[in-house]
């Protein structure tokens, strides 16, 4: 980990950096390397409000805002980037001016790694657009200039798919983070966190605590 000189991750929606990959960026901090965080959209049309309910439609901005900021302090992150998007439009953005701001942070940050979602096997809208637009901007970069992508994969076919992960970062040690990361998202994780008190809680939801896997993307394909 240590090898990488800064570490772009690109998501769009507050959350989606905790559930997928907040043991991983964990450990780059504590190895010395930069992350810097863009998110898209504050999760404005996000689906829930809270279990009990603690948010209305017209609070929510603000408490997801507030979220993010509570969670990056749980990881370590110190560079927040909030990208401006409106949550559940990002699929209609126009591919150039999505291209033009993830080229935009790579040519200030000069990242190493991105991590971001794999095309195709995101589940949704805002998912994949922002993933198809990370792939074509890096993809028309030259080869030797390109940062690596760490791409995760939700759909129930990914494995099948796309065959085993790449990357498998065991983040055991940085579990009560992860934790604390995704409690910070409390209007959205209430019911995922009361799953895993259970005592027979599945395999799967628990090894989000243990393992978060990544695919790279051959653009040779």
């Amino acid at each position: 980990m240590a090898e990488e000189s800064h570490v772009l991750v690109i998501f769009p929606h507050p959350d989606d950096e905790s559930f997928s990959s907040a043991g991983t960026l964990a450990r780059y901090i504590d190895n010395g390397v930069p992350v810097t965080y863009a998110c898209l959209t504050l999760g404005q049309m996000g689906r829930n409000l809270g279990n009990p309910p603690f948010a209305t439609r017209e609070s929510l901005p603000d408490i997801r805002e507030k979220e993010l900021e509570n969670a990056m302090e749980a990881i370590g992150i110190t560079d927040l980037r909030k990208m401006g998007f409106r949550d559940k439009t990002v699929e209609f953005e126009p591919h150039e001016e999505m291209d033009a701001m993830v080229k935009s942070l790579i040519d200030e940050l000069q990242p190493s790694v991105i991590i971001s979602f794999y095309p195709q096997f995101a589940v949704h809208p805002d998912h994949e657009a922002t993933a198809e637009a990370v792939v074509r901007t890096v993809g028309r970069m030259s080869e030797s200039e390109r940062p690596r992508l760490q791409l995760v994969a939700f759909s129930n076919d990914a494995h099948e798919k796309l065959g085993a992960p790449d990357i498998l970062n065991e983040i055991s040690d940085y579990k009560e983070v992860k934790l604390r990361a995704f409690e910070a998202h409390a209007s959205q994780t209430g019911p995922f966190l009361e799953s895993l008190a259970t005592p027979d809680v599945p395999g799967e939801a628990q090894s989000f605590l243990e393992v978060e896997p990544y695919w790279t993307y051959n653009f040779e394909s």
